[in-house]
């Protein structure tokens, strides 16, 4: 007996089985953030997306300079690699001021961390918004 599509549903129509969906369902982030896409670049989230979009529009304004995403500072002690902070932007002010911006929805335990190891290693202040 050969086995088709046809036979396995006239089978399961027969025995009252239920057909299975097998319909993928995308996987929720923990969070319930949603990845934004703008100018091409993928974003954890819409809000970190609108944040993006605001400063592109202070940098063509000329109210900010040196636009950066995604920068790493590496946490050492001793020599020892401890682990990696990624900032979502870093940018320099028209007064020349250095800033490290965190887009956040929910501030965990390990962000908590990862940001006095940053702002002991480095001469940051890392500003949430």
């Amino acid at each position: 007996m050969r086995v088709t599509e046809e036979w396995v549903r006239d089978y399961k129509m027969r025995k009252k089985i239920k057909p299975s969906l097998t319909i993928p369902t995308p996987k929720r982030n923990k969070f319930g953030a949603k990845k934004t896409e703008v100018d091409g670049i993928t974003f954890a989230s819409q809000k970190e997306a609108r944040r993006y979009s605001e400063l592109v529009l202070l940098l063509k304004a000329k109210k900010i300079e040196n636009l950066a995403l995604q920068v790493p500072f590496l946490i050492t002690i001793n020599g020892l690699k401890i682990c990696k902070y990624l900032a979502d932007f870093t940018y320099v002010d028209n007064k020349g001021v250095f800033h490290v911006e965190d887009v956040k929805g929910m501030r965990t335990p390990l962000y908590k961390l990862k940001k006095r190891m940053v702002e002991a290693t480095y001469p940051v202040k890392i500003e949430e918004v």
